[in-house]
């Protein structure tokens, strides 16, 4: 069982979809009190399952060759981190060896985050690599290669309207000024790696029937080279005695 005891923000906060905000780039990639524990998860998932939790069309390539550039940037400004030739420890003491021929595996191997690729393909931007190691509820094999539309099926608050409104954001953020949102979900399970197919529907639970509130910080940004756009999925997972007032009000499920 892999769980945080805090979390940067309250997950609780009504917030109209989408619920998009700005941030800086020096606060993208988070490193928490679970990141030895999801960093383990991660290269177990990583090295036996692979096929489930990684994917890139030949388009993505560039994409995430830059991503992965970005990332070491970033960590090396972090404490913790240090890098040689070719390879980064982190700071759990793990060395992980860099391969720029498969950039999104070496990237699921240094930090919490996922990462979906998005490239614009007629109207739409649609999902040509990604690595997932933490899904909450869907499979990246049914998705990938789908645009925006498919990817959010069967999400009830996904209709016309919202589709819409995420597409103007994908098409609208701008290099250097990234957007970032949350989600809330109570889950009866902790754990972190959970696919299902879009036929199988998670029930709904509220906080007073499970004991774990699962909040993904998702952040939106833009390539500035190859102007893929990158969707960052970084995963809380708390028990509910550890998230604030989430006794307070018993109720029905958190946003989406």
């Amino acid at each position: 069982m892999i769980l945080q005891r805090m979390i940067p923000y309250n997950p609780l906060m009504p917030r109209p979809l989408p619920g998009v905000q700005p941030f800086d780039m020096s606060d993208w990639l988070h490193i928490d009190d679970a990141y030895a524990g999801q960093m383990a998860r991660r290269d177990a998932l990583l090295a036996g399952q692979g096929a489930q939790v990684l994917a890139m069309g030949p388009a993505a390539h560039a994409p995430a060759q830059e991503l992965l550039e970005m990332v070491l940037a970033d960590l090396a400004q972090k404490p913790g981190f240090s890098q040689g030739a070719g390879h980064v420890r982190r700071p759990d003491g793990q060395e992980v060896a860099i391969d720029h021929t498969a950039p999104l595996a070496s990237l699921g191997r240094l930090v919490q985050e996922d990462f979906c690729v998005l490239q614009k393909q007629g109207n739409e931007h649609v999902l040509t690599g990604a690595v997932l190691c933490f899904p909450a509820s869907w499979s990246l094999d049914e998705k990938f290669m789908r645009p925006l539309v498919g990817i959010h099926t069967p999400v009830d608050s996904y209709t016309d309207e919202m589709a819409r409104r995420v597409q103007r954001l994908f098409d609208g953020v701008q290099p250097g000024r990234p957007l970032w949102r949350f989600n809330a979900l109570w889950y009866a399970d902790a754990e972190l790696h959970q696919p299902r197919r879009e036929n199988d529907r998670r029930p709904e639970r509220g906080r007073q029937d499970t004991p774990y509130l699962r909040s993904e910080r998702q952040c939106i940004l833009r390539l500035p080279n190859t102007g893929a756009v990158v969707f960052s999925i970084h995963t809380y997972v708390l028990h509910r005695s550890d998230v604030p007032g989430a006794n307070d009000v018993p109720g029905a499920q958190a946003q989406g």
